[in-house]
């Protein structure tokens, strides 16, 4: 076997097409959109570079066949927040064969350690939680937009090199006939009505106000619930929402406001996978064409819950169900829209399980976010759980 470090676009070229391999006849699988995989690891494009280091390889056969891939990264503003420092790697993929994955495995272990790393997290992403971020243990079918997809079989490659179970993330997925608890409506009308609340979806001809609202949200609900939070810069989210204009439904993503405060947000899309297993990966004209028409075809019947976000001071005041109370009412107008997901949801963080259970979810999809200790005899932990 052969292991080739991604250094021109020959190599590049061949990180993209060995899932291409892997996943050959597989009809579950449809391809991440090759400009997503690449924007990763493009310093021009994603910020982590500021504050880290990424390399890549491609693995070949004797016979110079594509057999595996992998990342290795370090985020140095989150690597030391933990007992032991701790980087990352992603983006794996492999035949099964535990001598080729421990191949990848041992790469990625001897750069991070050269680097000063004691642990390493996989499969995450180098950048955003919400994509590319832990592997599929229960494969049921399809995966939605930006969710890794992954044969049964690497749990095993991964077990077997010594990974265990940091934390567990689980998708949901709800009918959009589902009948909600009566209690949700009262605690919706309660806020509105009595406390000065207010719910709306964002509208596209008003962007720069709503991606102002995200930032202000975002940076006082991250700031404390994370470590060495990095803050959204108005620049930032702007450029975030102006990149998904061409793909959002502007109904589908929910603000919530206090005295004309933005306090809350509910993220929502289109199930875009529904739409890119028509393009294979290519975003270039034809892949936009065909996009666009299947798109128009009404092809796109799942709505895909990305995010939740909450001011801390206005936490366990109802909001989240407000927020879904707001997205059903708007939902029910719209015949096209048949069930949701509801994403990311980590085992650490039973309250919100419990939300989304009490509202008639049911677990759709289950992934792990693996941590491997390179000293065997170093004390392994699981994710604290969020009180």
């Amino acid at each position: 076997m052969k292991l080739i470090e991604v250094t021109d676009k020959k190599t590049a070229a061949e990180f993209l097409q060995v899932p291409r391999v892997i996943y050959s006849g597989d009809k579950n699988w449809i391809p991440h959109l090759d400009r997503d995989i690449e924007a990763v690891f493009d310093p021009q494009v994603n910020m982590q570079f500021n504050a880290g280091a990424l390399t890549r390889w491609v693995l070949k056969n004797e016979s110079g066949m594509l057999i595996g891939r992998v990342a290795a990264f370090i985020n140095n503003n989150l690597a030391h927040t933990y007992k032991q420092p701790t980087g990352g790697m992603g983006f794996f993929e492999c035949i099964n064969d535990k001598d080729a994955a421990f191949v990848l495995f041992n790469a990625c272990k001897q750069w991070l350690s050269d680097k000063g790393m004691e642990a390493m997290d996989g499969p995450i992403n180098f950048g955003e939680k919400e994509r590319f971020w832990g592997l599929l243990i229960n494969v049921t079918g399809e995966s939605p937009y930006l969710m890794n997809y992954n044969p049964p079989f690497y749990h095993d490659l991964f077990e077997s090199y010594g990974f265990k179970n940091y934390y567990e993330q689980y998708v949901y997925q709800i009918n959009t006939k589902t009948e909600l608890p009566p209690i949700l409506e009262k605690k919706y009308e309660r806020l509105v009505q009595t406390q000065g609340y207010r719910f709306e979806h964002m509208q596209l001809s008003h962007i720069d106000k709503y991606a102002e609202d995200f930032m202000t949200i975002y940076n006082k609900a991250w700031d404390e619930a994370h470590d060495n939070f990095q803050p959204m810069t108005r620049t930032k989210a702007l450029n975030m929402f102006s990149g998904m204009k061409k793909v959002i439904d502007e109904e589908l993503i929910i603000f919530g406001y206090h005295n004309d405060e933005p306090v809350a947000f509910f993220i929502s899309i289109p199930e875009l996978n529904q739409l890119f297993r028509y393009v294979n990966g290519k975003l270039n004209l034809w892949g936009k064409l065909k996009f666009v028409y299947h798109r128009w075809r009404g092809r796109c019947r799942i709505i895909y819950g990305l995010v939740f976000g909450i001011v801390p001071e206005y936490q366990n005041r109802g909001l989240e169900s407000a927020l879904i109370m707001k997205l059903k009412q708007i939902v029910s107008n719209k015949y096209f829209y048949e069930s949701m997901y509801i994403t990311w949801l980590g085992d650490f963080n039973p309250k919100m399980i419990r939300i989304v259970e009490h509202i008639g979810s049911k677990r759709a999809f289950t992934l792990v976010t693996y941590r491997k200790m390179f000293d065997e005899q170093a004390v392994f932990e699981r994710h604290p759980v969020i009180k």
